[in-house]
């Protein structure tokens, strides 16, 4: 399937979705917010997709919301709109981009290549590692344009980066140099700007080459879904239960005989059909 607004690659088990609207600076549009939900929901079902990689086409990572269309960009019942609100698919599915990448069963990587900035910026947060350019800069302008942190970002950031320095950065509206946003947690790498893909299809080859694919799903909501929690009674419940489920199966067997025989791993399990019946253990009643 071909996308108006991104590049969809595979190469071999890394997936790049590249941001295409370079004359736009890839300013984000109401069709790239369905493209991006649609290409997370095809990763999650693909096995062959092991690690996402999400970048920008030209200089820009995201410039934000395309508010080409003037004074109405934001108004969903005006013509021309952005309009955040996703398709009925995805709205019914869980959170449009947001609940995709969230929910994805494939760990996700940001590579963000130049501005990120609005929008651009909290599409990022529910990624699980964001690396980005020397010179590349965040913004949460929201209140600088008369609006509220959307897309999830008011729960995702202050995990990321903690209360204090979200509000500062929120209520500020300012533009965030790459070393602030890695000095804060938000980015956990600043590389040269010709170096970026390489650094992160270099992390996704460590993840591919190195990790059980249902270890790697389980282990993402884990970490994401307890991290938050008052207590670890939570995680206790569920961890214990998942590795008696998962210390039974091939792919333990397969990771102890590969530690032990020195050689890379094979792990048999794919997600498409060998998730535990746990799973997902927040959807149990």
């Amino acid at each position: 399937m071909a996308y108006d607004t991104l590049l969809y690659e595979l190469d071999g088990p890394v997936l790049t979705v590249t941001l295409n609207r370079p004359d736009k600076l890839n300013a984000y549009t109401a069709v790239m917010g369905a493209e991006l939900t649609d290409a997370f929901q095809r990763a999650d079902e693909d096995d062959a997709v092991r690690v996402v990689i999400v970048t920008g086409a030209g200089r820009g990572f995201c410039a934000g919301a395309d508010i080409s269309g003037g004074a109405n960009a934001f108004d969903t019942q005006a013509e021309g709109s952005v309009a955040f609100q996703a398709p009925d698919r995805a709205r019914a599915e869980g959170g449009g981009f947001v609940g995709a990448i969230f929910n994805c069963r494939k760990p996700s990587i940001a590579a963000i290549n130049g501005a990120a900035v609005g929008v651009g910026a909290t599409l990022t947060l529910p990624m699980d590692i964001r690396i980005c350019a020397e010179g590349a800069r965040y913004g949460f302008v929201f209140a600088r344009r008369g609006l509220v942190p959307e897309a999830g970002s008011a729960w995702f950031l202050p995990k990321l980066v903690g209360l204090p320095q979200a509000l500062n950065w929120c209520l500020r509206g300012s533009l965030i140099p790459a070393a602030e946003a890695q000095a804060a947690g938000l980015v956990s790498e600043v590389v040269a700007p010709d170096q970026l893909l390489a650094r992160a299809r270099e992390i996704a080859a460590e993840i591919a080459e190195n990790t059980a694919p249902v270890s790697i799903a389980l282990a993402r909501q884990m970490l994401w879904r307890f991290s938050g929690e008052a207590d670890p009674s939570g995680v206790l419940a569920v961890d214990g239960r998942l590795s008696m489920i998962l210390g039974a199966g091939p792919d333990v067997k397969e990771g102890v005989a590969a530690f032990l025989e020195k050689r890379p791993p094979r792990f048999p399990g794919r997600v498409s059909s060998d998730m535990p019946d746990l799973y997902p253990w927040w959807d149990k009643t």
